[in-house]
């Protein structure tokens, strides 16, 4: 069930995404006149056909569902010998190549610019939703982390970085990867009871590689997010906690004098405390109590490389939870938001294929379908908003690899009409037909080294 669900999530995001891209061409080269004969979902042997409209365009469902194309009127095809009905008279006004340039740069990039539409819209109905996330407040770090360097101690919360506003973690996770690939360093305001005005620290963010920004980088310069107040749930019968009077509702403060900041704080300190007499300070519905407790030693479950180790255990229930926020923006905002995350996402993306042709970073990274599926399967799996922001993180990615100057994409010849401004005349026939063959060939290339590496991220190591 899991692949025919993985499977499912992947036609379903294809189909938009190529449907969405081919209607952008398809409706601006209704709009320049120009005569559109097929519109193909799908790449390949035609499984349904169906004509509709003035011009009798054909509607197409193919069998590969891994592209999609607009055909219009091209007297191309008739040097080629791929259109053997002749062009009537009264079409070739409507014939693309036959077009104002300004027409046809209009037509090509109309099908990214529909992406980077459908990327907008999912993103500003995922802005309008809403959904509840944790607010960006820091626990405390370890030492000797940069986080720690600079002061920041846990229970604060970040408020802007760079001056710009900030509420949610994705949101600081995303501003710090963001500068990360920059090599820009993060100014955090920060705000917490424990001063009165919000500080500002300075995070220097050039230490990393593109593939530790693809992971929890955030570990590394040691911020972590900050979960619920150490209190206990259920106390279980017969356990440590239970047989040193510790109930259900107790607030954790301190243990041997050393602060607890959270719930997590809370079993990390009893699981290094094994068998050991622990003293306890908590808060009993406002009146503070102290307990000395032996955490019982037991097997950890979780093994690892150095096998079993004995780990502390109160036998009560713990609740770590993060702090919650559900944030909603109106429209216009949310349009503002998608429109921002939108560009910086096309922005990352560039820099990032900058980079591989540059060798700063592994050509392992480029992604063909397989792995794309399993995104979807796992989104989809996670829930509708989840998908949603998939959705939208591949059709920024579609848009942005259409408007790359290769023969043969939308960017290509975007290329041939700019050269076709600049000379006052077309790219010859012969020109175009070589750079058509030659940018055929590096796309089967691309694709080859992007099915490589979804095999070998499938092999186990």
């Amino acid at each position: 069930m899991t692949s025919i669900h993985t499977v499912l999530a992947f036609l379903v995001a294809l189909c938009v995404l190529i449907a969405f891209h081919e209607l952008g061409h398809y409706l601006v080269a209704r709009l320049c006149n120009v005569k559109v004969l097929r519109f193909s979902l799908g790449i390949g042997k035609v499984l349904f056909s169906r004509r509709f409209g003035v011009d009798q365009t054909e509607w197409v469902i193919s069998l590969l569902p891994l592209g999609g194309y607009v055909k219009m009127l091209d007297l191309r095809d008739r040097d080629s010998e791929q259109s053997p009905l002749p062009i009537e008279p009264a079409d070739l006004a409507r014939e693309f190549t036959g077009q104002p340039v300004w027409k046809r740069i209009a037509i090509v990039a109309a099908g990214p610019t529909a992406n980077f539409l459908l990327a907008i819209i999912l993103f500003s109905i995922l802005f309008m939703v809403g959904v509840s996330e944790p607010i960006a407040k820091l626990r405390q770090p370890e030492r000797f982390t940069p986080a720690y360097e600079t002061g920041i101690r846990g229970n604060e919360t970040v408020i802007a970085v760079n001056a710009k506003p900030i509420q949610l973690w994705s949101e600081l996770r995303w501003e710090l990867m963001r500068l990360a690939m920059n090599k820009q360093p993060a100014t955090l305001t920060l705000a917490g009871e424990s001063f009165g005005q919000p500080r500002q620290v300075i995070l220097s963010l050039d230490q990393f590689s593109h593939d530790e920004l693809q992971s929890n980088f955030l570990n590394k310069l040691g911020l972590h997010l900050a979960f619920s107040k150490a209190q206990l749930g259920e106390v279980k019968a017969n356990g440590s906690a239970m047989r040193a009077g510790l109930q259900k509702g107790d607030i954790v403060l301190e243990i041997d004098r050393k602060q607890i900041a959270d719930s997590f704080d809370l079993v990390e300190t009893v699981r290094a405390s094994p068998n050991k007499l622990l003293h306890f300070r908590v808060d009993r519905s406002g009146a503070l109590r102290e307990f000395l407790v032996v955490p019982d030693a037991v097997n950890d479950e979780s093994g690892g490389r150095f096998g079993r180790r004995l780990v502390g255990q109160l036998n009560v229930e713990v609740r770590s939870l993060p702090e919650m926020q559900n944030h909603q923006d109106s429209f216009f905002a949310a349009v503002q938001n998608a429109s921002q995350r939108t560009w910086d996402t096309s922005v990352l993306i560039l820099k990032t294929m900058g980079r591989m042709v540059v060798g700063e970073v592994s050509l392992k990274n480029v992604t063909g379908p397989l792995t794309i599926a399993d995104y979807a399967g796992q989104s989809a799996k996670i829930g509708l908003l989840s998908y949603i922001s998939f959705l939208a993180f591949i059709s920024i990615s579609l848009g942005v690899m259409n408007l790359l100057p290769i023969p043969i994409l939308d960017g290509g010849h975007l290329l041939y009409y700019s050269l076709e401004v600049l000379s006052g005349r077309q790219v010859s026939p012969r020109v175009w037909e070589i750079a058509q063959r030659a940018g055929t060939a590096l796309l089967m290339l691309l694709m080859a080294l992007a099915f490589f590496n979804d095999i070998m991220r499938l092999l186990p190591r």
